[in-house]
């Protein structure tokens, strides 16, 4: 029996074709075919502006659809970087989005339960 799953390693989802066997079924091996990461990690998708002193010059966006389902840190926290701001529930999966540089969180623009789309900034930093 086929089945077809979603993968994510270090950020990047794969498609997967997984086949289970009986035991002491002999394995065919499947031809192998490189496949292209269909996310780019968190941290190739923040965007800065060109006073990094100003408030909320860092922005983190939505890496891809899903919903907020718990944010780990307040307005005014000093937090480091990779420290996990909030998990964002997608594909029933918990993605940890974590800060991209050190900085003090200005700005929490979502709520636990939003629904989100790729590219909405959902906390900034500066």
């Amino acid at each position: 029996m086929k089945k077809f799953l979603k993968v994510t390693v270090n950020g990047n989802t794969y498609d997967v074709e997984v086949e289970e066997v009986a035991s002491g079924s002999k394995v065919e091996e499947a031809p192998q075919k490189e496949v292209a990461p269909t996310t780019t990690t968190q941290e190739e998708k923040v965007t800065k502006t060109e006073a990094p002193s100003r408030e909320g010059s860092i922005k983190v966006p939505a890496p891809m659809p899903g919903n907020i389902w718990k944010i780990k840190t307040s307005v005014g926290a000093k937090v480091e970087k990779h420290e996990v701001l909030l998990i964002l529930e997608a594909m029933k999966m918990e993605n940890e989005i974590v800060a991209p540089e050190a900085g003090t969180v200005t700005n929490i623009l979502v709520k636990e339960g939003d629904a989100v789309e790729p590219g909405k900034i959902m906390v900034e930093l500066a």
